[in-house]
């Protein structure tokens, strides 16, 4: 079986005082798992790994873990070095968005239903900008990510998947670690 290098994208740990997961211990927990040269990114659970598992299997087993070993109930989304490249090659909005902090890519769990999607006026969201490929939704917030209506939660309420989001800048750090 092959291996490809991934990243699990854990959503709302170190956010206040819940759900507080060192970087160290969790590094360990995913080693624990079978998967190879784990290495974080920042504080706010960013994974990077070598598995033979798909990214969907490596992040049930990696949710199930930070419940069973951490106490930790935090939903886990991953993706393969190949989904970040593609990703970051298709950047919808990369003619508006100015600044790297602001734009955001929201990583679905599964490919959404489109009907909710097509029935959304994007007029209701200015200045805020969108663009939905696959299960990847892009945002430009010029605004601020904290005045954002078009955020995670948003996604998941519409569309009825499980949502987390980060931004441009983190989004390309992640898709250079995964190369190596």
């Amino acid at each position: 079986m092959s291996t490809s290098r991934q990243v699990a994208l854990l959503r709302g740990i170190n956010v206040g005082k819940n759900k507080q997961v060192p970087m160290a211990a969790l590094r360990e927990l995913v080693e624990s798992l079978g998967f190879e040269d784990v290495k974080t990114h920042l504080r706010s659970g960013n994974v990077v790994y070598t598995a033979s598992a798909t990214p969907a299997a490596a992040a049930k087993k990696i949710e199930a873990a930070l419940g069973k070993d951490m106490g930790v109930k935090a939903a886990v989304i991953a993706r393969s070095h190949d989904d970040l490249a593609a990703i970051v090659k298709s950047d919808p909005l990369g003619d508006v968005a100015g600044n790297p902090s602001l734009y955001l890519v929201t990583f679905l769990s599964e490919k959404p239903k489109t009907k909710p999607l097509k029935d959304l006026d994007p007029g209701e969201f200015t200045p805020e900008v969108f663009k939905h490929d696959g299960r990847e939704i892009y945002t430009w917030s010029p605004d601020g990510v904290r005045n954002a209506k078009l955020t995670y939660q948003y996604w998941e309420k519409l569309l009825g998947v499980t949502a987390t989001a980060r931004n441009w800048r983190t989004v390309t750090k992640l898709l250079d670690m995964t190369s190596t």
